[in-house]
């Protein structure tokens, strides 16, 4: 039954919080909330925040006010903060933002209906004090049994006493694309991350939890998961066993109808030579290994907390394209690290060279409060930083844009994603290959005397190459 109430989610930051705004989403559609598209139609608007680094908070800050901007004396939206800031700041965010009518943490997403309709009441909800979360249960919008923690092994792990399936999503888009949660949190202490300090430790959803998710989506009309983590190589190891993830891909292709499986965020110094082989010999994985490198200078890394090197590094490349020659591997680094020298930078550049990756997002470093780095000495020159974020990131274009050129005459098979016209107004369906990333160039598709659609998987040979995108012409569909 309908509560009469209208509800807008807009959410901002990486494909985790993505989940989440769906999570939430399927709270409040159960709970009689009306979703709707429009801020401007909604009695309430939660905004989805990022508190990543300083770009992500300022978005986040920015599409707050533009919000709250809907107001009119009395009308308007009531305009409620979630998500990572939210968390973070908590109280402090609330308190630099009067026009905000709550700041609400994780623990607020259980009962998020009722928390909404407080402050549709016109209750003033007191923010929470952010606390260090890393010696708390993280709270997340998945709910599973803490019983299941202390399982070994994997036999019986779906059939943990008292276990229940997981609150149904309610899709925010159409997209054929979605992201699905392997886990919440994160137990590595990066120098240069704050994120365990308000997302938790890291906890593993339970492998039918997932199993069922994708299957639903499925009937939502997805035709491809991107499994999504802090660090997609730790899944299982709080539920005793490390080889879940392996276990865990071809169960997706088997039970599921489901056409193309991605995998986010692979920590390089613990990628196992068992996931590779899984990855690269399970038909529903794509050829796309997301491994967050950060730098190849070891000494670098091991300020960073990190671990691995340069030949650590080419080694894991190189035994991935032994096992997978279509493999696409994307990477971030991190520029100007705190002592970093010009040998260590000339490092990276040679490492970067040699990798040959086909996409890698360039951060240059600044200090992110509440993290170790940030009180490290020897911070480098921003000018200098600045100076080497372009010297890497014009060597990538050349590196990737030759990824992109091998690639010609190669059949790819590419999911449809949308349809579009171009100059000329010939009909292109754009979408990407297997070793596409959700943010790694696309491929468009010259629609000629094959029809197909959004959804459709199409094997084209490519036939030409616009930075990192790639033109193709359609051979064959499969739907």
């Amino acid at each position: 039954m309908s509560s009469g109430r209208r509800v807008a989610l807009l959410t901002l930051g990486c494909a985790r919080n993505e989940v989440d705004s769906e999570e939430l989403a399927g709270r409040l559609y159960a709970e009689g909330w009306e979703l709707v598209e429009d801020a401007d139609q909604a009695d309430a608007v939660l905004v989805n925040t990022c508190g990543f680094v300083e770009v992500a908070k300022k978005d986040s800050i920015d599409t707050i006010l533009e919000v709250t901007g809907l107001k009119t004396g009395e009308s308007g939206p009531a305009v409620v903060a979630v998500g990572c800031m939210a968390e973070r700041y908590g109280r402090e965010l609330a308190e630099s933002l009067p026009e905000v009518d709550a700041v609400l943490g994780f623990d607020a997403y259980p009962a998020i209906g009722d928390q909404l309709a407080r402050v549709l009441s016109g209750e003033r909800i007191e923010s929470h004090t952010p606390s260090d979360r890393r010696q708390l249960l993280p709270v997340t919008p998945i709910e599973r049994p803490a019983a299941a923690v202390s399982i070994p092994g994997h036999a019986s792990i779906d059939e943990v006493p008292g276990w229940r399936p997981p609150v149904l999503r309610t899709r925010l888009d159409d997209s054929p694309v979605a992201p699905v949660k392997l886990a919440s949190g994160c137990d590595r202490r990066c120098a240069f991350c704050a994120i365990p300090s308000f997302r938790g430790s890291f906890v593993s959803r339970l492998p039918g939890d997932v199993v069922s998710e994708v299957a639903w989506l499925v009937s939502e009309g997805v035709r491809e998961v991107v499994l999504v983590s802090e660090n997609s190589t730790s899944y299982g190891k709080d539920l005793g066993d490390l080889r879940l993830l392996e276990q865990l891909l071809p169960r997706l292709g088997d039970e599921t109808d489901i056409r193309r499986v991605r995998v986010a965020y692979l920590q390089p110094a613990e990628v196992r030579p068992e996931l590779i082989a899984a990855m690269a010999r399970t038909p529903v994985v794509a050829p796309y290994y997301d491994l967050s490198f950060q730098h190849a200078s070891a000494d670098v890394l091991r300020r960073m907390r990190r671990f691995g090197g340069t030949d650590a590094f080419l080694d894991l490349i190189a035994r991935i394209r032994d096992l997978d020659p279509s493999a696409g591997i994307r990477s971030n680094v991190i520029v100007g690290f705190p002592g970093e020298t010009e040998a260590e930078f000339d490092e990276l550049l040679d490492f970067l060279q040699a990798a040959r990756l086909d996409a890698v997002g360039v951060f240059g470093y600044s200090d992110e409060e509440g993290t170790e780095a940030a009180s490290f000495p020897g911070k480098v020159d921003e000018d200098v930083v600045r100076s080497r974020v372009e010297e890497v990131s014009g060597l990538l274009d050349e590196v990737m844009g030759q990824r992109a050129e091998d690639r010609r005459g190669n059949a790819v098979d590419v999911l449809i994603e949308s349809i579009d016209y171009d100059d000329d107004e010939w009909r292109y369906g754009i979408g990407r290959a297997g070793h596409q990333g959700p943010e790694d160039g696309a491929t468009k598709v010259r629609f000629e005397a094959v029809p197909f659609e959004v959804g459709d998987v199409v094997t084209a040979d490519v036939v030409g190459v616009e930075g990192i995108d790639l033109i193709a012409r359609v051979a064959r569909v499969r739907r």
